[in-house]
């Protein structure tokens, strides 16, 4: 990722968020501040209030947002951000993950439990927020999120294991855990603008498209990327006996053997074939091939919001989705 270039049109608005967002972690039980402000500064692009930024002031940049418009587009980035880490939290619980970010996970840190319940806390404490900017529209996109965001992960949880999942349902997945709530982000940025309803339609489709690139990468990088780089452990999503494009590919298109291999793997969730694996997903063009799908959805994206007046918003945006495709951190 370029953070400059990107965050450096809203950074005014971006510190707003990370002081608005420490404010909101404030809470009497001790242990829920050290969670939440654990994870909360463990790196991160942060790029979905990035959007809700980005999103409100490109469909207001000829008037500009009014006081009142940013200081809810502020909020709103803060309870994007604490709906994405409340994820992270139950996520890595689920996953039985003990690495993001290059640390240890809250779960490692402190149990199960705690992270599940401080997990909670950060959604009902974007609720509470939610109540204050006084959206009935965004309450009512952002329940409708969560709630697809949840089913999206139970889905996912049926499909590993399952090495007949089809590219479809895998797509279906993404969207649904992940693109959603990139979706989210970009509607709301553009419903607190006061945005026209065609405006709110061309950035909801740009935060799906950019939300399901973003995964899209996010997969391949497990096949591709080092530790350091992804700040966990490589081969996590095939330990987990995740069916993600690049295995789905393989299977397809690769010889006998080899699908029998990764079929193995996905059923069984091993990593003993690790390496023979890696060499299998790169050598039958999984990667190139979920590239290309990930580089389609970024396109999209861009022409969904070509009907945007241009502006420094629009084209940080823009920006945006190429850099989501050519990222590998």
């Amino acid at each position: 990722m370029q953070p400059t270039n990107i965050h450096d049109v809203v950074a005014d608005e971006f510190g707003q968020v990370n002081d608005y967002i420490v404010s909101q972690l404030k809470s009497e039980i001790p242990l829920i501040e050290q969670i939440g402000y654990y994870i909360i500064s463990n790196g991160g692009k942060r790029l979905r209030p990035l959007m809700v930024l980005l999103s409100a002031r490109a469909a207001q940049s000829a008037n500009g947002l009014s006081e009142t418009s940013l200081s809810n587009a502020v909020k709103m980035a803060s309870i994007i951000e604490f709906i994405h880490t409340a994820t992270l939290l139950h996520d890595d619980v689920v996953d039985e993950s003990d690495m993001r970010r290059g640390k240890k996970t809250a779960n490692e840190e402190w149990g199960n439990a705690p992270s599940v319940l401080v997990g909670d806390f950060l959604y009902t404490r974007a609720f509470q927020i939610m109540v204050d900017v006084g959206s009935f529209q965004c309450m009512e996109i952002l329940s409708g999120t969560t709630n697809i965001i949840s089913e999206g992960e139970v889905q996912q949880l049926i499909n590993c294991g399952d090495p007949d999942t089809t590219e479809e349902s895998y797509i279906k997945v993404i969207q649904y855990k992940t693109a959603k709530l990139f979706e989210g982000a970009a509607l709301c940025g553009a419903v607190v603008a006061e945005a026209s309803d065609i405006y709110q339609e061309a950035l909801r489709q740009y935060g799906m498209y950019v939300g399901t690139a973003f995964q899209l990468i996010d997969d391949v990088m497990d096949y591709t990327s080092t530790a350091e780089e992804m700040g966990k452990s490589v081969g996590d999503d095939l330990a987990e006996g995740k069916p993600t494009l690049p295995l789905i590919f393989t299977m397809k298109h690769g010889t006998e053997e080899t699908k029998q291999r990764v079929r193995s793997a996905i059923e069984t969730g091993g990593l003993e074939n690790l390496e023979t694996i890696l060499a299998d997903v790169r050598d039958c063009g999984a990667i190139e091939y979920t590239e290309a799908e990930a580089r389609k959805q970024s396109d999209l994206a861009i022409f969904a919001i070509s009907i945007l007046p241009d502006s420094p918003y629009k084209q940080a945006l823009i920006n945006l989705a190429n850099a989501a495709v050519n990222r590998r951190t």
